[in-house]
């Protein structure tokens, strides 16, 4: 199942509070919103692709518990980032110096933040292009590190704030660098 993207173009332009009421009134729906305002239903993951996001996720869960850096996000946040996507990256991380400027309310709803980092690992059903546009969105509106996990082609994208992006063809690790010091992400068993 694939990623649909309904055009409301024309026909009303959602609030960041409509969108996120829409989001409440359909909690079985994954909904992330574009730049241009169109709305994406994403489907659910894969077996294999729903541990491997598990997995990934207590490393960084392990990590985030010894270093007391930050704030840790699954793929059911959604953020609002400046640009006015709504968008809902598998892993998320922000700071804490960052994540406290925010209001209570803020914190509740969908933050009206871009995360310090974001992963995406690809699902089989994902459009390479596509999530390639959805990191690029990312670094453009803040974020500082992301990487894009390829699982079909063994391959790490690295997006890195105002640097071109870097490809690893089947890594054994990958680091965290300034953004998430000391943490190193272990990819076997990604690979398996």
């Amino acid at each position: 199942m694939t990623a649909i993207t309904i055009n409301l173009d024309n026909i009303i332009q959602l609030t960041n509070d409509q969108f996120y009421q829409l989001c409440q009134n359909n909690p079985d729906i994954k909904f992330e919103c574009n730049s241009k305002g169109e709305l994406i239903i994403v489907p659910p993951t894969g077996g294999e692709t729903g541990n491997r996001n598990i997995e990934i996720g207590a490393d960084f869960v392990i990590w985030n518990r010894q270093a007391k850096l930050g704030v840790l996000f699954d793929s059911s946040t959604c953020f609002q980032l400046p640009n006015g996507a709504n968008r809902s990256p598998d892993i998320s991380w922000i700071r804490n110096q960052r994540w406290n400027t925010l209001t209570n309310e803020e914190k509740e709803k969908f933050p009206p933040i871009a995360p310090d980092f974001a992963l995406e690992l690809m699902s089989p059903t994902d459009k390479l292009k596509e999530t390639q546009a959805k990191m690029r969105e990312y670094m453009e509106n803040g974020v500082k590190l992301g990487w894009l996990i390829n699982r079909k082609l063994r391959q790490v994208e690295i997006y890195r704030l105002g640097k071109p992006v870097e490809i690893l063809e089947n890594p054994h690790q990958i680091s965290g660098e300034d953004v998430l010091p000391g943490f190193i992400l272990d990819l076997q068993f990604v690979w398996q």
